[in-house]
């Protein structure tokens, strides 16, 4: 899971299994807690005992930004989940009470698997980037397939107007965490709300459906659960769709892309055929404003990097790459800016 975690000591691990002996159904104790780390988003804790494996997801202490790490709906979108096309965890409790281990925390199952991070998925044979490239795409269809209130979540997020208050959303994190002048995002945000595309559409969107947040089968080319659901909502689907195939518009070295490589002897589609599958499997002859939304997609990644620089200016970055990824904000702004760039040259 892509969650960075604080040191053992910021857990308080015998008030953790003490609570949980009343909470967790069937719970055996002696707990064993180990922090997970591989991001930046909400502290995450590898729980054994007895009884079972588990994982714990927490928010992370100290001044946050409004509406972030919201483990609250992470929990709530996964346990509506349950039992659908899409694979989660199992959910087993929501503790809201910060008396416990500080901050608002959910428990869930453990699931073996491998989390892989590099698309070119080095190592493996080409029939299974192949079958893998497919389940990604099989699992984020389905998921926009999915009638939000025939599982309970008819009022998780406001039908419509999603770019618009997307866009402002991102602005203001944006603002919120700006540590220095990056003039693509200061662009980007007068740019974006005055040429919102007229189609609407809702549906349950992850907000951060990538390779690395899904968890695949320890042998088998398949997806048994995707994780970290924090950004989750209702929304629209082409924008939760072009965030997943941003990867074909990042090299490897900015974040973990495909754009550059040669992925026809890899077994991997190109972005033209993973669009066509996605299209087929939901039931669309093509997409319109494709490039808007990849500059949407774009312009939040780089505020989602932007929010992390301003953890690490505020201290609470809980993961020791957070410079790192929190510097990529500058490049990917331009990036954005490029695409609206190309779609002012086709006007």
């Amino acid at each position: 899971m892509s969650a960075g975690a604080p040191g053992p000591a910021q857990l308080d691990a015998a008030r953790l299994e003490d609570w949980m002996r009343g909470a967790v159904d069937g719970f055996r104790g002696p707990l064993t807690v180990t922090p997970i780390s591989g991001g930046q988003s909400n502290p995450t804790y590898r729980l054994e005992a007895p009884s079972g494996r588990y994982v714990l997801r927490r928010k992370p202490p100290g001044k946050l930004l409004p509406s972030a790490h919201a483990v609250d709906r992470e929990y709530r979108v996964m346990a509506a989940l349950a039992g659908s096309d899409v694979p989660v965890p199992r959910m087993r409790v929501l503790c809201r009470d910060e008396q416990v281990i500080g901050t608002m925390f959910y428990v869930m199952d453990h699931v073996d698997g491998r989390v892989l991070y590099d698309p070119r998925l080095p190592g493996l044979s080409v029939a299974e980037r192949r079958a893998m490239f497919d389940d990604m795409n099989r699992v984020v269809a389905a998921l926009h397939r999915i009638d939000p209130a025939a599982v309970g979540l008819a009022d998780f997020g406001k039908p419509g107007n999603y770019f618009a208050r997307q866009i402002a959303r991102w602005s203001r994190q944006y603002k919120a965490s700006e540590t220095e002048t990056i003039p693509a995002m200061d662009r980007l945000i007068e740019w974006l709300p005055a040429h919102v595309p007229p189609d609407e559409e809702t549906t349950i969107v992850h907000g951060d459906y990538r390779m690395d947040n899904l968890i695949f089968h320890p042998v088998e080319p398949r997806i048994v659960a995707v994780v970290d659901w924090e950004l989750s909502t209702l929304g629209h689907p082409l924008g939760d769709f072009a965030y997943h195939v941003m990867s074909w518009r990042f090299t490897p070295e900015l974040f973990r892309g495909l754009a550059g490589v040669e992925l026809a002897p890899l077994g991997i589609p190109d972005e033209t055929a993973y669009v066509a599958a996605y299209c087929r499997r939901t039931g669309r002859q093509r997409i319109e404003h494709w490039d808007f939304y990849m500059a949407f997609v774009m312009f939040r990644m780089a505020a989602i990097f932007q929010g992390i620089m301003g953890r690490v200016r505020d201290g609470t970055a809980t993961d020791a790459r957070a410079r790192e990824a929190g510097a990529k904000a500058r490049p990917v702004a331009e990036l954005a800016w490029q695409q609206v760039e190309r779609l002012q040259r086709a006007a």
